[in-house]
């Protein structure tokens, strides 16, 4: 599990670098653009699954 979690980080930062050099270089592809950070936000939410399952809440 914790093997999956450093696999979508590491996605999730590569797809971080793509959305920001595609603007960078002045990319008129929108749509891709749009898709990256759709992709992206998928990512986040799995990523936030995984790390609520492997640190569990604790109640004081």
């Amino acid at each position: 599990m914790r093997k999956r979690l450093e696999v979508l980080r590491i996605e999730h930062r590569d797809l971080d670098a793509a959305i920001d050099a595609l603007t960078a270089a002045g990319s008129t592809d929108q749509l891709q653009i749009a898709r990256l950070k759709k992709r992206k936000l998928r990512l986040k939410d799995q990523i936030a699954l995984i790390e609520d399952y492997l640190i569990p809440d604790i109640i004081a």
